[in-house]
């Protein structure tokens, strides 16, 4: 059973057009996981789904699509891959395209969720589940945000304080982290810009060795991102997480672009002064700067502002 159901839940058929990221059903499965984890009923009704969906959404999905979420996607198409189900879909009238009418699950109060096996196996093992959920994180997501988005969707139940991941040991989740990576694209990249971040020129050392300087996808590595210096950026920690959290990105003539939704104490001394600047480090071969098509991507898929690239 427990290789059967993590191999049915690796298999999720996620919709796919070009390079646009993904979440809509690996965002609902997650959810789907919370919810058998912390004792909530199996099948929950679609405006409940759609409230709690879209929450997610606007903090994890693409900044290009919150204002169009549709969470009617996953809750139907989701019924093709084996893990879902929804309760009286002879009720429910669909499109040309195969999807049901909104209409129709919010008048009927449809219900869907996991299938009830699968939902009392996961119960039973709670560190399944968990393996589970860190595993879906790690395909959608890059580290730096590893930690966020798989605290922020199995957090502490806030009536036991018991902690979901509390099921699932350090070392396995470490392993799950850690994906299978070029090892030479790290020091191609941090080579190619001096151990220096390009953004703020940080270039500690300890004992003669470069610390905290990363180096960064711009397309991410989970979105088929390639292992090429001109898909590389050397970045300081800090600034490693919040370019892939779309805090900034970079235009085509490489000057800093700050997504103005980022707020508080501190923005001004590590981001805004940054803003429609050159980058401080940048490779001595004009070859490996970044390349647009990947900035393009960055900007559609991350960065937390509307688009500049047309």
């Amino acid at each position: 059973m427990t290789q059967d159901i993590e191999q049915r839940f690796r298999s999720l058929n996620v919709w796919s057009q070009g390079d646009k990221r993904a979440l809509h059903k690996p965002l609902l499965v997650l959810w789907s996981i919370r919810r058998c984890l912390l004792g909530q009923t199996r099948l929950a009704p679609f405006d409940v789904v759609e409230k709690e969906f879209s929450e997610l959404w606007r903090e994890f999905g693409p900044y290009r699509e919150s204002g169009k979420i549709r969470a009617y996607y996953p809750f139907w198409r989701m019924q093709n891959d084996d893990i879902w189900e929804i309760d009286r879909p002879e009720l429910v009238d669909t499109t040309s395209q195969g999807d049901a009418l909104v209409r129709d699950l919010k008048d009927h109060q449809i219900c869907g969720g996991l299938k009830e096996e699968d939902y009392r196996f996961l119960q039973r093992n709670p560190d399944i589940a968990a393996q589970i959920a860190a595993s879906l994180v790690s395909s959608h997501f890059p580290d730096t945000r590893f930690d966020e988005v798989l605290d922020a969707i199995l957090s502490p139940s806030e009536r036991s304080g018991v902690s979901i991941l509390d099921g699932i040991d350090d070392l396995n989740l470490e392993l799950i982290r850690r994906k299978k990576r070029d090892p030479k694209f790290r020091r191609a990249v941090l080579n190619a810009y001096g151990h220096q971040c390009a953004v703020c020129g940080f270039a500690g050392e300890i004992s003669g060795k470069p610390v905290a300087i990363e180096a960064a996808h711009i397309k991410w590595h989970e979105a088929k991102g390639p292992a090429e210096v001109q898909n590389g950026l050397s970045l300081c920690a800090l600034h490693h997480r919040l370019f892939d959290r779309g805090a900034f990105t970079l235009l085509p003539n490489l000057d800093v672009m700050v997504a103005d939704v980022i707020v508080g104490p501190g923005v001004d001394l590590t981001l805004n002064r940054f803003e429609g600047q050159k980058l401080q480090r940048l490779p001595s071969n004009v070859g490996y700067y970044p390349d647009n098509q990947f900035l393009q991507w960055h900007h559609q898929e991350v960065f937390q502002s509307p688009y500049l690239f047309k």
